[in-house]
């Protein structure tokens, strides 16, 4: 049966996602399953599995199977599950984003409302043309580009995703705002509150130490935290951060996954995290101190496609 829920944005159940990397190459028709008997609206997806694949899920390609496309166009409509985020869009030195017009094509065709994108070219102004460029070519297909950043990235903080967005110029080009990633470029909170609202598009959360405790920052950020585990300032952040933004719960936790603990039971206990920490918030008053600003986000609406 389909999954309900609330169409009030500011409920959990309404707020929350499960990113692709948090599942480790687990196949999207189950993926989308997992979704909705955890009792989750959102995914976030890739046409392909992860590298790292500790559970030895057999490979797909979405971008090459297009049965597997249909079984899984077929499932999210049957659970109510929407793509909140589509990922693969890295901006490379030699690659013309172009080329993945097919790719684009094929989140459209899955119901996806927003891209991911980055940068690992070190040439600022084709990174900005060519952020440019896939914003032009999602919104043909009534999509937005959300720009992430992370020290171990050419766009390593928010001042230079900022940079990007004003040079590019777009309305439909906004921010992804990963709280490991944002606290770890050595930002705080009141970095958001500043912030137009209507710039954070979506939030990726999980949490962790303050400062890298493995050997280099990917490793580290394959073994994040689930909310309020760590030592991340998570409420402050939510606090700053739009009431009616997606929350995609970016929280890979390989060395746990090699131990043999399934995804499911992973995934279970971080949503649970993640919904206690957002009920907290939406328990504390308007006058207290840390309440959850009524700050009003443009950002695209997952359900409609529309602003």
């Amino acid at each position: 049966m389909p999954q309900t829920h609330s169409t009030n944005p500011a409920t959990t159940a309404d707020r929350l996602g499960i990113e692709f990397q948090t599942v480790f190459g687990l196949p999207p028709v189950e993926f989308v399953h997992l979704a909705a008997d955890l009792g989750c609206r959102y995914i976030g997806l890739a046409l392909t599995g992860t590298p790292d694949n500790p559970h030895h899920y057999p490979p797909y390609s979405l971008r090459e199977d297009p049965a597997l496309r249909h079984r899984t166009r077929t499932a999210l409509t049957r659970n109510d599950i929407s793509v909140s985020l589509g990922e693969g869009f890295v901006i490379r030195a030699g690659r013309d984003i172009r080329d993945s017009a097919t790719d684009l094509d094929i989140f459209a065709e899955l119901g996806c409302t927003r891209l991911a994108t980055t940068s690992m070219d070190t040439d600022h102004q084709r990174t900005v043309d060519q952020i440019g460029q896939l914003t032009d070519m999602a919104a043909t297909r009534d999509m937005q580009v959300v720009v992430e950043f992370a020290p171990s990235l050419t766009i390593p903080d928010l001042p230079a995703a900022l940079s990007i967005i004003t040079a590019v110029a777009r309305p439909d080009c906004r921010l992804l705002i990963d709280t490991l990633h944002f606290i770890r470029a050595g930002h705080h909170p009141a970095d958001l509150a500043a912030l137009d609202p209507t710039l954070i598009a979506y939030l990726q959360l999980s949490d962790h130490t303050l400062h890298q405790q493995a050997a280099t920052y990917r490793e580290d950020t394959l073994n994040r935290l689930p909310p309020s585990d760590g030592e991340l300032p998570l409420s402050a952040i939510l606090d700053t951060t739009p009431t009616d933004t997606v929350i995609g719960l970016e929280i890979p936790m390989l060395t746990r996954a090699r131990n043999g603990e399934t995804i499911h039971d992973t995934t279970r206990y971080c949503l649970t995290a993640a919904r206690t920490l957002l009920e907290h918030g939406a328990l504390r008053q308007p006058g207290d101190p840390g309440a959850r600003c009524d700050r009003r986000s443009s950002a695209q609406d997952s359900r409609t496609g529309k602003d």
